[in-house]
């Protein structure tokens, strides 16, 4: 299976708010509104959460609206995530082998 730039930044931002705790359904929602934004607008939106729901947030008036009536409890920065999958991206050498994990090794010398 093939991964685009969105699908791994999408797969980086559902782990970040795993490892958070929010839930399966709260995630598909950003996920959802993340899709519905565009990957132009993305960097500068910030994921918010109060542990239960998740909050895009476009501008930092939003931000701070959130935070001042006690419902953020953590943000997430998607341009931030966006520069870091980028950046993992250009270091990526692809005229570098892999290194042949153990299945890749068996597969090998089976239909040697």
């Amino acid at each position: 299976r093939l991964y685009g730039f969105r699908d791994i930044l999408v797969l980086k931002l559902v782990k970040r708010l795993l490892d958070t705790g929010i839930s399966l359904q709260q995630i598909r929602t950003a996920v959802e509104q993340l899709r519905a934004a565009g990957i132009h607008d993305l960097a500068g939106i910030t994921l918010m959460s109060d542990g239960a729901s998740v909050y895009l947030c476009t501008s930092n008036d939003e931000v701070i609206d959130l935070v001042s009536r006690g419902q953020g409890v953590f943000g997430i920065a998607v341009g931030k995530v966006l520069r870091e999958v980028e950046s993992t991206l250009v270091e990526f050498d692809p005229s570098v082998p892999d290194p042949v994990d153990e299945l890749a090794a068996r597969r090998a010398r089976r239909t040697a």
